[in-house]
């Protein structure tokens, strides 16, 4: 049995950074964050939230739905059910309200176009990642729901990887790690399972064709399960017959080396670009700089990819409690690539691995 989580206390948190952001109250249209927030989980709604109370306006598929997911979430939150369409109901609860937050990421130019109608007279303000910002720190319950998700990759990448050696497809094998996350409870892969091998696995998000795994190949393997709408993300690699010598073998200890690096360099404090700084340097010093073409990593959460960024560019800070993946690669062409990626939950010392997977190369 999961621990619940902390859903009531969220709306508390949003609250406070309203004045910061400049506005009355803050209409939220992003589903992901409106099930952050309340607990709903249906795909039609928009959340007005104010200092005073929060009302979820969805329509009439979601009249028995709505309430029961928000009471059984104890967030304090109001249900309607627009019947005549939202406008007329939005309209009614904004009044009086001078300045309301829209969600500058989720809300498009024909949606903003509209609003202006259906709040004439409330001056409409651009918001940032304000409900985002709160959804990278996780509480017990979001936590034990990732791990819960990176246990069952787990368990699906030890179930499979026995048939790397039997000359499977590489769609073959990604259909058979989807199949064995869901077997194992998952509700959904994460995204797209991505299995590739030989020179194909030289493309960092290629995805998984035809191409017969044969001996000496470098594969990548990038899997990840939901559970209760929590993701987890981690990559495996190896090669077909033993590491061996030559190229293959040297990018597969160096980036394994250059990831724990960047593992050990993780704690509560510490600059997110530091990190990518710690697995960049051992892939410059092995002679493989260039070849690390993406960031180290990205928080994981209710989305696959959500903040804080991993990367030379990053201004994060990290904080305990954030779950991040640490990924670096290398990747040449006509040879092959390698990535280690483990999702890994920022402590006040250092961080402790969710992804469980063997690291051998």
């Amino acid at each position: 049995m999961l621990p619940p989580m902390e859903v009531g206390l969220r709306l508390g948190r949003l609250r406070a950074s309203l004045d910061d952001a400049g506005c009355g109250a803050l209409l939220v249209t992003s589903t992901t964050n409106i099930g952050y927030l309340t607990g709903f989980t249906g795909s039609a709604g928009m959340l007005l939230v104010d200092a005073d109370r929060a009302v979820l306006v969805t329509d009439g598929r979601y009249r028995d739905q709505a309430p029961r997911e928000v009471t059984a979430a104890c967030s304090e939150v109001e249900v309607e059910v627009a019947v005549d369409g939202r406008q007329k109901l939005l309209s009614g609860l904004t009044a009086g309200i001078t300045s309301l937050g829209l969600e500058a990421g989720s809300i498009t130019w024909a949606q903003q176009r509209r609003f202006v109608d259906w709040f004439n007279g409330t001056t409409l303000a651009a918001t940032d990642g304000l409900v985002e910002t709160l959804r990278e720190v996780k509480d017990e319950g979001e936590l034990a729901r990732i791990s819960a998700a990176a246990a069952i990759a787990d368990g699906a990448l030890a179930e499979v990887c026995p048939m790397l050696d039997t000359g499977p497809t590489e769609r073959q094998v990604a259909s058979a790690l989807d199949n064995a996350m869901r077997d194992l409870g998952a509700s959904d892969r994460a995204f797209e399972t991505i299995v590739v091998a030989g020179p194909n696995s030289a493309h960092p998000h290629a995805r998984p064709g035809d191409r017969t795994i044969a001996h000496g190949d470098l594969v990548v393997c990038d899997l990840g399960a939901i559970v209760d709408g929590y993701h987890s993300d981690m990559t495996r690699s190896t090669r077909i017959g033993g590491t061996g010598d030559g190229r293959e073998a040297e990018m597969l200890t160096a980036v394994l080396a250059a990831q724990k690096a960047g593992i050990a360099a993780i704690a509560d404090g510490v600059a997110a670009a530091a990190v990518d700084t710690a697995c960049r340097d051992v892939l410059t010093e092995a002679g493989l700089g260039d070849a690390f073409t993406h960031g180290t990593g990205h928080g994981v959460g209710l989305d696959i990819h959500e903040g804080p960024a991993l990367s030379g560019t990053s201004t994060a800070t990290l904080r305990s409690g954030q779950v991040v993946t640490v990924e670096p690669g290398a990747y040449i062409a006509g040879v092959g690539g390698v990535r280690w990626e483990d999702t890994v939950v920022v402590e006040g010392g250092g961080c402790r691995r969710l992804t469980m997977s063997p690291s051998a190369t």
